[in-house]
């Protein structure tokens, strides 16, 4: 079973930039689609970004196209996500997870393994 731990979160300027980081353990991550979500307050958790098992193929939100970029490591069991070009709207608890499957997915119930969320906070 994979287990995951986000980090790279914290306070940002309109405008700056940050990377988010995720750590797997377990020895079948690089068979799995992997997905960073996110959840504002008040508001239900929503697909950010995914990748596939071998990085071949990525999808992301609207409101983060062109400005979030997801990749992998698979030697170093890892997911990254570069966040440019902040806005206050992106402020939120972020999730990585593991897909149950070799793609990655916009839909949370595609995902069995989460992490405990890293907090992003963009100060306008």
């Amino acid at each position: 079973q994979v287990q995951l731990v986000e980090s790279g979160g914290g306070l940002v300027q309109a405008g700056g930039s940050l990377r988010l980081s995720c750590t797997a353990s377990g020895s079948t991550f690089s068979n799995y689609g992997m997905g960073w979500f996110r959840q504002a307050p008040g508001k239900e958790r929503e697909f950010v970004s995914a990748i596939s098992f071998n990085s071949g193929s990525t999808t992301y939100a609207d409101s983060v196209k062109g400005r979030f970029t997801i990749t992998r490591d698979n030697a170093k069991k890892m997911v990254y996500l570069q966040m440019n070009s902040l806005k206050p709207e992106d402020t939120a608890v972020y999730y990585c997870a593991s897909s149950k499957g070799p793609a990655g997915g916009r839909y949370s119930w595609m995902y069995n393994v989460w992490g405990q969320g890293t907090q992003v906070t963009v100060s306008s």
